[in-house]
């Protein structure tokens, strides 16, 4: 299945789960895809079944696929190719760091670049949504609690990232992160998705090109070790890291600019498509 969130009255921002039919949607009686996935283990049918009110699906709005999750985990230095553009020792363990929901924006919405900086960054990634709830989840177990798959781009403002040694201050921008369009669920892709082609392009330019199976946590690696350090749930973001080709790696450094369009893409899933525009104070 695929399943969206969708903007179904935009005058008072509601929004409703729904799952895709061909060329259209069907509205399911959800608010969104986290409240679906957090109704219980049943959800699979529930979306499955239900037969209500239909969308083209050319003509809707499409939310961020999680509007509201509990966690949203992000991993850093996940890719040799990224690892080593930005100078940094290949990592023992997984590198985390989190952001905020205000920070997500749906997969045809604009960018907002802040007004205190020029440095704004693509990280095209893979999203993993969990639909289980688990703690302490061994590895071998660990994909039994994934939902499904979708597509993010964990856009950075770079020199705000590197005020400190902590990532937070960076990530986590109002209006930065698109997430969709769609959740794919775990029977329609690879196992742990992996072998995956992604990748991100700024106005027609491929700027980063790699593949999933080169994540160095694979998703496996990742849910277990969270999970260790806290309960995942129902709706749960975790995006796993991004490949080579970032702007900040690139000599000279090369960042976003208001009125580009970035293309965010992962096989298999689809594709984010977001235009650049510049915040005023």
């Amino acid at each position: 299945m695929r399943l969206s969130t969708v903007r179904v009255a935009h005058d008072h921002g509601t929004a409703a789960a729904a799952r895709q039919d061909g060329d259209e949607l069907v509205l399911l009686p959800f608010s969104d895809v986290g409240a679906l996935l957090a109704a219980g283990d049943d959800w699979p049918q529930r979306a499955a079944t239900a037969d209500s009110e239909r969308l083209p699906l050319a003509e809707v709005s499409l939310a961020p696929l999680v509007p509201h999750p509990n966690k949203i985990i992000c991993l850093g230095l996940n890719y040799a190719t990224h690892i080593k553009e930005m100078g940094r020792p290949t990592p023992a363990h997984p590198t985390l760091f989190a952001k905020y929901d205000g920070a997500l924006i749906g997969a045809h919405d604009d960018i907002h670049m802040p007004p205190v900086s020029d440095d704004l960054d693509w990280e095209a990634e893979l999203g993993v949504v969990i639909g289980r709830p688990g703690r302490h989840v061994p590895r071998e177990k660990a994909l039994e609690h994934v939902a499904g798959y979708t597509v993010a781009n964990d856009v950075t403002v770079r020199d705000w990232q590197h005020r400190t040694r902590e990532f937070l201050s960076g990530k986590t921008f109002e209006a930065t992160t698109p997430v969709g369009p769609v959740l794919v669920t775990t029977d329609e892709l690879p196992l742990g998705a992996s072998g995956l082609d992604i990748s991100c392009s700024v106005d027609g330019h491929t700027m980063q090109k790699s593949n999933t199976a080169d994540l160095l946590f694979d998703v496996a690696d990742t849910i277990a070790y969270v999970s260790t350090i806290i309960t995942l749930l129902p709706g749960d973001l975790i995006l796993t890291g991004t490949p080579g080709g970032v702007g900040a790696g690139r000599d000279p450094k090369v960042f976003l600019r208001p009125g580009q369009e970035l293309v965010t893409a992962v096989e298999g899933i689809g594709e984010l498509r977001n235009t650049v525009v510049k915040d005023r104070l």
